[in-house]
């Protein structure tokens, strides 16, 4: 199971970035528990943080933060190669397949919808 702490990302799709996200997370056993003002959506899974994908709050339109990912620490690297392959599946585009990025850090790369980047590692 994927850990994570907190974590949003922007959208200004909000309607299909929920749908990427229902599905996606689902997969990993997480579902949608709040619907937010914005029009987004939060999720969480047991014994998971919280994660959303959301409207900024300032109003502004969302962009993709240059430098920005966040991660999801899943126990095995077959769960990583399977979230990996179903955010390709739902749209999103590689931005570096599964492997190893050093010794015992095993790692992929996708940006979302909106071009939000997010990872799923296993480490050792």
């Amino acid at each position: 199971m994927a850990k994570i702490s907190y974590m949003t990302v922007g959208s200004n799709k909000l309607e299909a970035a929920k749908a990427f996200y229902d599905d996606l997370l689902g997969s990993i056993g997480m579902k949608g528990v709040y619907d937010h003002p914005s029009g987004g959506r939060l999720y969480r899974g047991k014994g998971t943080g919280l994660f959303g994908v959301l409207g900024p709050y300032d109003g502004n339109p969302a962009c993709v933060g240059n430098g920005m990912m966040g991660g999801f620490d899943f126990e095995t690297r077959e769960e990583v190669d399977a979230f990996h392959a179903r955010a390709i599946e739902l749209g999103g585009s590689c931005e570096g397949g599964p492997g190893e990025r050093m010794p015992g850090a095993y790692f992929a790369y996708f940006r979302d919808l909106d071009g939000n980047k997010l990872c799923g590692y296993k480490f050792g």
